[in-house]
């Protein structure tokens, strides 16, 4: 298929990932749909890769942590007459603490967010491709959704949900021709710290990965069809001892690292 003729929809696409998911699509000729919370930041970028790429991209601001979002999301591109491709279901945040320490609203928000918007823009948009024989879905997940998370413990289940949902999906998926993948970072240069420890700061000084080699690689594994898609060499040694440890010991180290 002519990546030229592709419609690419990017949640979450007004910083990190998400944002250098957009450029990779665009340098690729894809028209694309960014969305996410903040119009200005959305904005500029459309700008940028409408400039530089000679690309279409349309801003559509919207809030994925309200549940009618979705189907406002389908309603208005559908006005418009604009079939999606591609889904990349980017958008998502966590929350650093103890389960019971946390504002529970905050966390049910955090599910809407990573679980049930990722879950239902994908069963909106599954059908038209499946009926085209063309496109996929990308969903980012991360390396947390291989083991439980101490101290980030509802963010680690999206996470798992997400890594499940995603390889079940391609398996259903196969011979239809559409592209199911899974990214899975780990610490990532972007603002989701930020937002998910607030005002404290992690003691622990760890490597983190630049948000554009994540997307770069997510985006190399989405076109060659790779299902479940890890970036860096720290990360897959993360996930290969996983398999092999017995399941207490990660859960202790998980443990001490949020804490730091």
């Amino acid at each position: 298929m002519n990546k030229n003729s592709e419609t690419v929809l990017i949640t979450g696409a007004s910083s990190g990932i998400g944002l250098e998911l957009a450029k990779c699509f665009a340098a690729e000729g894809c028209r694309l749909i960014l969305v996410a919370r903040s119009t200005s930041a959305l904005e500029k970028l459309a700008d940028e890769l409408r400039r530089e790429n000679k690309i279409e991209a349309v801003v559509l601001t919207a809030d994925l942590s309200l549940p009618q979002t979705p189907g406002q999301i389908v309603e208005k591109l559908s006005a418009q007459k604009i079939a999606v491709d591609v889904l990349v279901n980017n958008a998502g945040f966590g929350a650093h603490g103890a389960f019971a320490e946390i504002s529970l609203p905050w966390q049910i928000e955090m599910l809407q967010v990573n679980i049930t918007a990722l879950t239902e823009l994908t069963g909106l948009f599954l059908p038209g491709m499946i009926q085209r024989k063309r496109g996929g879905i990308l969903n980012v997940g991360s390396v947390a959704g291989f083991q439980p998370g101490p101290g980030m413990a509802v963010y680690y289940a999206t996470k798992a949900y997400v890594l499940s949902f995603t390889e079940a999906l391609a398996e259903e998926l196969d011979g239809t021709g559409l592209t199911i993948s899974v990214l899975c970072p780990g610490p990532t240069e972007s603002n989701f710290g930020s937002v998910a420890r607030g005002e404290k700061v992690r003691q622990l000084d760890t490597f983190k990965m630049p948000a554009k080699a994540v997307a770069i690689y997510g985006h190399r594994a989405f076109r060659n069809g790779k299902i479940t898609a890890v970036p860096g060499i720290q990360n897959h040694v993360f996930v290969f001892l996983n398999r092999i440890v017995p399941r207490w010991f990660p859960r202790k180290i998980v443990k001490f690292y949020n804490r730091t």
